[in-house]
Parts: C-alpha cells; structure tokens; sequence
C-alpha cells in the first residue's frame, strides 16, 4: 500500500489509515501507543510525535506487506506475531517504546535472509 493512501494535506490520516485497515481510530491510537486525542483533534493528529508514530506504523506497515500479500494480514502481524529475539514482543510493541527502527532492521535483516 502506498504512504499516500495513509494521508491527506501531506499528513498522516489516522481516519484514512484506520479505513484502509478496517478498524477504528481509537484501536489505531492504541496500537501505536497514544492518547485517543491524538488521532481525534486536529491539533493533535498534526503534532511531531502523533505523525511520527503513524509513519513508523504505517512504513513497518508497507514492508511487509509484500510478503503477506495484504494491508490487513501485515495489520495482523504488527498487533500479534512476537518477533525473534526481542523477548517475545510484537513490532506493535517495540513501536510503543519507540524502538521502530529495530524493527525496520529485523526487517531488513529477514528480508536478507539473516533470520529464518
């Protein structure tokens, strides 16, 4: 899925991802670890640290869904699987704690055939 059909005004839509995603604002709130004010006012959604946490979301989002084959079962691995080596914790976890980019880099090293 394209970052583009996550945003509108050149910003991270928690409406739009929530949409794409089948679920509600208020479980993306959860799952990226904010307050629900944080994806329901509008000066809240534009805050540095409400789009951070959707970006990391929805780019974790986008390199994975490639080899689940779609937004929704990558959604479903976000939330649930426990990832290797990081003690059973879920990218939905990991992104809570502000540890995206380990994620990103689990990635990459599995892509890389580094993890099986």
């Amino acid at each position: 899925m394209r970052l583009d059909a996550f945003a509108e005004h050149g910003e991270f839509a928690p409406g739009r991802i929530a949409e794409q995603l089948r679920t509600t604002r208020d479980e993306i709130a959860q799952t990226v670890g904010l307050g629900r004010d944080a994806v329901l006012r509008p000066e809240r959604i534009a805050s540095q640290k409400t789009q951070k946490r959707l970006r990391e979301m929805v780019e974790i989002l986008n390199r994975v869904e490639p080899r689940f084959g779609s937004a929704l079962i990558a959604y479903a691995w976000y939330r649930s699987e426990p990832l290797a080596g990081f003690g059973g914790q879920t990218a939905m976890q990991l992104v809570r704690e502000g540890r995206a980019s380990e994620v990103m880099d689990y990635i990459d090293a599995v892509d890389a055939g580094v993890f099986a």
